[in-house]
């Protein structure tokens, strides 16, 4: 039998928990295409309303950008959870969705500087955000040899977060998570010579504020200072899906230089920002990046004028 958790919190933790295997299972009983299309659509157009994920979405975009058209919020309230239910779907297919990224070359102008490091046996941080299938660099990186492993924040359901974890494991290992131990773990790893990945466009209520779409939006900066201290190449990579929907382009940014950590992780910010002007579809805004009261909070706690 299994265990009733007792408090509403975690009631409602382990009620999500089945709501979403609900979802993962279905489509799972699909050939792979249909599967990863299935999936988009359940939660484009179940998911997302009874979640009312349309009221972050539009939340966001009119902090952001409150002059897009109405059409086109409308159209982003839809194609955003698709595509989060897609990425979603994939790394769920496990052994599928790497087979599939086997296909898919790897380009762009820092690849040449980041093969050389792997050669090299120099650290790597692989820097991405919520955007397009963010997984399907970590399969490549590690179909082309990288030992690589990634910085992950877990979710608050407990539940979830037990299953999902171990399917971004068989998409790549080790991965670390965002504890002092996760951290100490990813540090040897890291100076070892490997790569590891990190997603950037988390809201870090410790961190900087950093621009993002032109607001302040608090920031890490412990990728750019593990780049500096470790002397490891600090790079852009990104999956951007295509626009049939099933496939990818891998591409690899230019390295960031190494100056100051604020310096670097504001040029972070500013490639991200330019992949999602691009294909705003593709990036998460469901999630909160800028929580605007928060940061003016901060803002006013570090006597930063507006």
């Amino acid at each position: 039998m299994p265990y009733m958790p007792t408090s509403k919190r975690k009631f409602g933790h382990f009620l999500s928990n089945l709501a979403l295997q609900g979802v993962l299972t279905l489509p799972r009983l699909l050939p792979y295409r249909p599967r990863i299309a299935f999936a988009g659509w359940m939660v484009s157009r179940l998911v997302a309303p009874l979640a009312k994920y349309d009221k972050r979405i539009r939340a966001n975009l009119n902090y952001v950008l409150p002059e897009l058209p109405e059409t086109t919020v409308d159209e982003l309230c839809r194609t955003v959870p698709e595509n989060a239910g897609r990425t979603l779907m994939e790394v769920y297919s496990g052994d599928a969705f790497v087979e599939r990224i086997r296909e898919v070359p790897i380009t762009g102008p820092g690849l040449a500087e980041l093969d050389a490091a792997h050669a090299a046996g120099r650290p790597i941080i692989v820097v991405s955000g919520h955007f397009g299938n963010y997984d399907a660099p970590r399969a490549a990186l590690r179909l082309r040899g990288h030992q690589i492993g990634a910085l992950y924040r877990p979710f608050s359901n407990p539940y979830f977060d037990a299953h999902y974890l171990k399917a971004i494991q068989k998409v790549a290992s080790p991965i670390f998570p965002q504890s002092r131990r996760g951290l100490s773990e990813m540090i040897r790893f890291l100076k070892a010579g490997n790569t590891v990945a990190i997603l950037m466009d988390l809201h870090s209520t410790s961190g900087s504020l950093l621009s993002f779409f032109g607001k302040p939006a608090p920031s890490s900066l412990s990728a750019a200072e593990l780049a500096l201290k470790y002397d490891a190449l600090l790079v852009p990579v990104y999956g951007t899906r295509q626009e049939n929907g099933f496939d990818f382009s891998i591409e690899v940014e230019a390295p960031i230089p190494h100056t100051d950590a604020e310096t670097m992780t504001q040029l972070i910010a500013d490639s991200l920002e330019a992949r999602v002007r691009n294909d705003m579809a593709q990036w998460l805004w469901i999630h909160r990046r800028w929580k605007p009261e928060r940061t003016q909070r901060m803002r006013e706690a570090a006597n930063i004028e507006p």
